[in-house]
């Protein structure tokens, strides 16, 4: 979605406030250049304190407060945090999952498929949405927060997950064989037979309940972007703030949500990006994340909403000085038309109490306001060169939610659940390093032609129309890096009973029958060596060259990394995992066969995109805390933040944690 400026700003809750400041805050948001806030999304019991009782004091005193300021206002609906009075209405509003029946208390614990929790639901929404549609300073609004599925076993979940099979599968028999539930008597001849899906040990049956969970968070999308579609009014977007699979900060795609197939019922894609600070601070996640959001709505629709990010956050994520700019302006770099912290103020009671946001608990203007400050008057001041900034790369990443749930089904050695998305940001964190940009790209919403690179994380479960598309691709010029356990199994995890991996081992020109965990063994090539880690794949070249053997005194006659000439492309197979240094090696020796240019000598990370004016834009972003001293890398330009002029081939530096832009005018 384009946008006619960049928004800035952050979620604000006046219902938390330890006493009324409305007219304070959007005050000093609007002199530190903020334009945009966010509400509502988490208030359902203040809006409706007793079942029927509206009251909206709260929310029109924000938007009375927005409109006087000139701040924009995204309008969040409040179903991720059901009130008590519903729980007691209906006690199975409150889920059960794997883990047995959810309590009261968090946030996310409901049934989205509760007939109950539709009800009110559905009214909450229409009634917010009636009051707030005509307000002038109302932009747009967010369905949820971080919606999934919540892992809902219910009654009524699995009621209709049988239902949908039976529809499926209309033959009893036919539904075994598919998911050879004769293994240890655990066919289905009556449905009314079917069991508890919480114990299954069939991982096939478990992977389709996980993607009946998925469907059934993209119909809750499309059951709340009809009702807001009600009031909405044109000039008004749609959007999500989606998130990410987790391991102390965001890592990979989610498991819980085809993201793709949801965006579809938005105007615009959102998302949340949270990451380390001070010197664990990398942007990789920023690039990672802001690639997902940037991939959800196609290429007609590249910008995306950073809806949520750090601003304090966690104690442990307190920023360095200079690092929350260059952050907000790695998310512009990267496609994004909006940065929004979590949150205006600290917390000052509950479980998020210490998820510290622009103002501390003093709320007074502190030094992480003052920085935000510069950042949102640079905005206003700039914002016109670099907003909806599209982006041409070369390499495209395909993600898999049901290759995700096969590696969480059978995962490797020590990345557990967690297995895809590790060697997905193996993949990619190196890509990042050698500053090639790359997009995402769904299973569903996938064109390989125009990429002249192709990466594969982890294809365990893929359709033989898919990998036969894959094939072809490679065949008529395209080129393929594949991650180990790609080609392994069919859409509900069913292992492929011939030659692996199946299909793709022609284009790859590999086979393998054996697999194990490295103990001892390393990797390799261009004078990097590193351990092999998570999983290895004894693979025997059949016309692919062996780039890297295992070094290992009892596998070592097997290849680890393999390259392979297929009609008129390439592909290579990495067999196992290893060290990001020796990855970059093997990188550079691939892309230099394909002709695909990289920059991986140049101290800074560099980002490209084409601006409004059709100017060519390039980010210089210094993600370290020293000086960096370098060659600017375009034609001759203008750095957009001193107004200074750029020379082709002129010195540029960059103080730590620095920032410059240079944008080259027809």
């Amino acid at each position: 979605m384009k946008t006619d400026k960049l928004y800035y700003g952050a979620a604000y809750y006046d219902e938390y406030m330890p006493y009324e400041r409305v007219e304070t805050d959007f005050k000093l948001m609007r002199e530190a250049g903020f334009n945009l806030i966010r509400i509502a999304e988490s208030t359902w019991s203040t809006w409706e304190k007793r079942e029927g009782e509206f009251d909206f004091t709260s929310l029109d005193r924000m938007l009375d407060g927005a409109e006087k300021y000139g701040l924009s206002v995204i309008v969040g609906t409040p179903t991720y945090a059901v009130p008590t009075w519903l729980v007691k209405l209906d006690p199975k509003v409150l889920t059960v999952n794997h883990n047995g029946q959810n309590l009261y208390g968090p946030r996310q614990n409901m049934d989205i498929v509760n007939p109950t929790y539709r009800k009110y639901a559905g009214r909450m929404i229409e009634k917010l949405t009636e009051h707030v549609a005509d307000r002038p300073c109302v932009v747009g609004y967010q369905i949820d927060n971080e919606t999934k599925a919540y892992d809902t076993c219910s009654e009524y979940a699995q009621k209709d997950f049988v239902g949908r099979l039976k529809k499926k599968y209309p033959d009893p028999d036919a539904f075994n064989h598919e998911f050879g539930l004769d293994y240890w008597s655990n066919r289905v001849d009556d449905w009314d037979c079917f069991p508890d899906i919480r114990q299954t040990i069939n991982m096939s049956l478990a992977a389709e309940y996980e993607k009946y969970q998925r469907q059934i968070v993209n119909e809750f999308f499309e059951w709340q972007a009809g009702l807001i579609g009600k009031y909405k009014r044109e000039d008004q977007f749609l959007t999500h703030n989606f998130d990410y699979d987790w391991i102390d900060q965001s890592l990979g795609y989610h498991p819980d949500i085809d993201q793709y197939a949801a965006a579809r019922h938005l105007t615009v894609a959102g998302c949340d990006i949270y990451h380390q600070c001070q010197d664990n601070l990398t942007g990789k996640e920023i690039v990672m994340g802001g690639n997902i959001a940037r991939s959800l709505k196609g290429t007609e629709q590249p910008n995306y909403l950073v809806l949520e990010t750090n601003a304090q956050g966690l104690t442990a994520w307190l920023s360095y000085p200079g690092q929350l700019r260059l952050n907000a302006y790695a998310h512009i770099a990267n496609g994004a038309n909006c940065v929004e912290y979590w949150h205006w103020h600290s917390i000052h009671n509950a479980i998020e109490t210490y998820w510290k946001g622009v103002l501390s608990h003093d709320l007074t203007p502190g030094q992480t306001y003052r920085e935000c400050s510069v950042i949102g008057n640079e905005f206003a001041r700039i914002g016109k060169h670099i907003k909806n900034m599209k982006k041409s790369n070369r390499v495209g990443v395909l993600l898999s939610n049901e290759a995700l749930t096969g590696m969480k089904q059978f995962p490797t050695k020590s990345a557990g659940s967690h297995s895809y998305n590790v060697v997905m940001r193996w993949l990619t964190d190196v890509l990042y390093d050698m500053n090639i940009e790359y997009d995402m790209m769904g299973v569903a919403d996938h064109d390989f032609s125009k990429y002249e690179c192709v990466i594969l994380p982890p294809l365990y479960s893929a359709t033989e129309e898919l990998l036969k598309e894959l094939d072809e691709y490679v065949a008529g010029g395209g080129n393929l890096i594949a991650a180990y356990r790609s080609g392994f199994s069919n859409e509900i995890l069913k292992v492929y009973p011939d030659t692996q991996p199946h299909i793709l081992n022609r284009a790859l020109g590999i086979r393998y029958d054996q697999f194990t965990y490295p103990e001892g063994v390393t990797v390799e090539y261009g004078g990097k060596s590193s351990a092999a880690r998570e999983w290895m794949e004894l693979v025997t070249p059949v016309t692919a060259e062996t780039l890297s053997p295992y070094t290992h005194h009892t596998w070592g006659k097997y290849s680890a990394v393999t390259l392979n000439s297929y009609g008129k492309g390439h592909a290579m197979y990495l067999a196992t995992m290893f060290g990001g240094d020796t990855l970059r090696e093997i990188y550079r020796r691939f892309f230099d066969e394909i002709g695909l240019a990289y920059d991986d000598s140049a101290p800074v990370s560099i980002r490209r995109g084409v601006n409004d004016d059709g100017n060519e834009v390039i980010f210089y972003l210094n993600y370290s805390k020293d000086e960096i001293k370098f060659t600017h890398n375009g034609e001759s330009g203008v750095s957009l933040l001193d107004e200074k002029n750029v020379g082709k081939g002129g010195e540029l530096c960059l103080p730590p944690w620095g920032v410059c832009i240079v944008e080259i005018r027809k």
